[in-house]
């Protein structure tokens, strides 16, 4: 095995172990939301105390990268993950989770900034999408076994199990980086910020950007909870491996296509399959309100066909009746076309993740005075304002206006930002400009 694959592979790793941890946390919400019931803000704060965290690593991470080893700060970062993790195993309250939630923030963002960052470099520009989509994958595919795994976990072990597996991936994730990844010899002077910040195509990115966080923090965030929260919230109240289940379709349709639709926009260009993924998750998301009715009319079955070995003593039942599947537990017919709109939502981020990153990653290059770690810490900061604040916004959709309305809005503000993301394609780069790029 090469040097460069022995590379690309422990970075890999490092984003298996990342999304492994975000997996986790994700399936375990809703859990935590029944189990600490907490006020609207509070609510907000589950996911934005993450956010603002990782918004406050973007700037020493990303100058620190350019500035010096890129893998050096990357074994910083999975350090403070590793310390992160461990923090979540002791925590008792609604304030403790979100000060755990802060530190996963920090570090998740350093650890994924800088795994990137390296990838970029590595890889070949006419092959950069089709790595980037390959270490996508490897996040996605430890979200698939996290969330399978961890809903499974909690209800046999509890939560200090789970976290115990997660620093040992971490810890095994940074012995390969030590062992494995080459020191960085770029070195860039100065504040690449300064430089990328008067990019062009940089910030005609940035009109799509800042609108498709909402869109995205909202949708990613509340499918989940919408899975998981009790029926009293406006929630389906499945267990814990149900909605690893749900989460685990969206992750595993984006992690078969991300090499193949990173490939593609390595050949056609980016922006086009930027504005289709955007367009078809915003499609996607406000149809996921609707999935209890279309369970109904169609008269799905309470539960996946084909997998009777999950049934319990309690006979199925159909249409309209909840059913006792053991594992699973109490589910509706809204189970399956739930899958399915996650499944779809995860085909349409596939077409715009890996064409997005590669778009940054192309600029960081070939700015002068710039970098592929600051101009990723650009697109970080671009997609945090609206991070932040969507939960809050999500938080009192639910709590005051119905749960249902956290998709219109989510679809909504997809549907914006494709719209604004085309009209200046069109307006300041040429009628074609969807084309070229």
């Amino acid at each position: 095995m090469n040097d460069d694959r022995l590379q690309f592979l422990s970075l890999y790793l490092v984003r298996f172990a990342g999304g492994f941890g975000l997996a986790a946390l994700t399936t375990l919400l809703p859990t935590y939301i029944n189990l600490y019931d907490p006020s609207a803000l509070l609510l907000g704060l589950f996911t934005s105390g993450y956010t603002l965290a990782s918004t406050l690593a973007i700037v020493p991470f990303a100058w620190g990268g350019d500035a010096g080893d890129k893998r050096t700060a990357l074994v910083v970062a999975i350090g403070i993950a590793t310390l992160a993790y461990t923090a979540f195993a002791f925590v008792s309250g609604s304030w403790q989770f979100v000060g755990a939630r802060a530190m996963q923030g920090f570090a998740a963002t350093g650890a994924s900034l800088l795994s990137l960052s390296l990838v970029g470099e590595l890889a070949p520009t006419g092959e950069r999408a089709n790595h980037i989509g390959k270490a996508n994958a490897a996040r996605l595919a430890s979200g698939i076994v996290g969330a399978l795994s961890v809903g499974a976990l909690y209800e046999v072990y509890g939560f200090q199990t789970v976290y115990a597996l997660l620093v040992a991936l971490l810890v095994v994730s940074m012995v390969a980086v030590v062992l494995f990844v080459r020191p960085d010899p770029v070195r860039i002077e100065g504040f690449p910020f300064t430089s990328l910040s008067v990019n062009e195509r940089l910030r005609t990115l940035t009109t799509f950007r800042g609108q498709y966080a909402v869109a995205v923090t909202l949708v990613r965030t509340w499918v989940p909870i919408y899975a998981g929260v009790e029926v009293a919230q406006g929630g389906l109240a499945y267990a814990p491996f149900a909605v690893g289940v749900v989460i685990t379709a969206e992750r595993g349709a984006n992690m078969l296509f991300q090499p193949y639709t990173g490939r593609l926009s390595d050949r056609f260009g980016r922006s086009a399959f930027i504005a289709l993924g955007g367009a078809g998750y915003g499609a996607i998301a406000l149809g996921v309100p609707f999935t209890p009715g279309v369970g109904t009319a169609l008269a799905l079955p309470p539960g996946i066909p084909g997998m009777e070995w999950l049934a319990s003593t309690a006979p199925v039942q159909w249409v309209g009746v909840e059913t006792a599947v053991a594992g699973l537990g109490n589910l509706s017919p809204a189970f399956l076309p739930l899958i399915a709109c996650n499944a779809l939502l995860g085909i349409a981020d596939a077409f715009r993740e890996p064409a997005s990153m590669a778009l940054f990653a192309d600029e960081g290059e070939n700015t002068e005075g710039g970098g592929v770690a600051s101009s990723f810490g650009i697109r970080e900061f671009v997609w945090r304002p609206g991070s932040v604040g969507a939960p809050f916004v999500g938080g009192w959709l639910q709590t005051n206006v119905g749960i249902d309305w956290v998709f219109y809005l989510g679809g909504g503000a997809a549907f914006t930002a494709v719209a604004v993301f085309v009209l200046v394609l069109a307006s300041q780069h040429g009628a074609g400009a969807l084309r070229r790029w």
